[in-house]
């Protein structure tokens, strides 16, 4: 079983936590990770390029000339593809690119991240993490704190929109909570900030007593 420092919002050590087994998983699931991170960042395009077709282009359907007798090649429409404001031959319609996951492989890939992040000292546990007003200084003062200049991800336990509202406006800051934590948010920040609540919340996801990790 492994340990990890709780510190408070001034730095300071106020205890450790023990992490449960099934955060490690050992040597397994690397291809895991790439295939989730790779599903998650395809789900995220907006597959909305769209070209018109030549039963979308506004015209008539009158031949442009006679077929024969012009000395100029035969047109049929004014919609062909061959035309300036004319259609598009094969060109990209909306779609999506949503991969389907299996969730077991899903969950595989999360304690990969996490157990990943967690071995390389990216990961701070802390205590509470409450402001008493809504203002960006005081999550910036956190991160110099903690030194964490270069951007991290802050995990609550629950949705704390005071915490929220005081980091959206820092460049490389995100903050989650332990149910939409995924890989992805793992891998993506340079460090992991986590309250001693949203941590135990992600080890019972992990235990299967939560939803699925993802």
């Amino acid at each position: 079983m492994n340990t990890l420092d709780v510190v408070d919002m001034t730095g300071a050590a106020v205890g450790k936590v023990n992490l449960e087994e099934s955060t490690w998983v050992g040597t397994q699931g690397e291809e895991a990770l790439r295939e989730v991170i790779l599903a998650y960042q395809a789900s995220r395009r907006a597959g909305s390029a769209s070209t018109l077709s030549k039963g979308e282009v506004s015209g008539s359907g009158r031949k442009p000339w006679k077929q024969k007798g012009t000395g100029r090649a035969r047109a049929g429409y004014r919609q062909s593809p061959v035309w300036r404001g004319g259609s598009v031959a094969f060109g990209p319609r909306p779609r999506s690119y949503a991969v389907k996951t299996n969730k077991k492989i899903k969950r595989l890939a999360f304690r990969r991240a996490l157990a990943d992040r967690i071995s390389a000292g990216d990961v701070t546990v802390i205590d509470e993490l409450k402001v008493p007003e809504i203002k960006t200084k005081t999550i910036v003062t956190l991160l110099k704190t903690l030194n964490l200049d270069r951007g991290a991800l802050i995990v609550m336990g629950t949705v704390d929109f005071d915490v929220a509202l005081s980091a959206r406006n820092i460049p490389g800051i995100d903050v989650v909570t332990a149910e939409s934590l995924n890989a992805y948010h793992l891998v993506r920040y340079p460090a992991i900030v986590i309250t001693r609540e949203a941590l135990a919340a992600v080890e019972s996801r992990l235990k299967g007593s939560g939803s699925e990790a993802s």
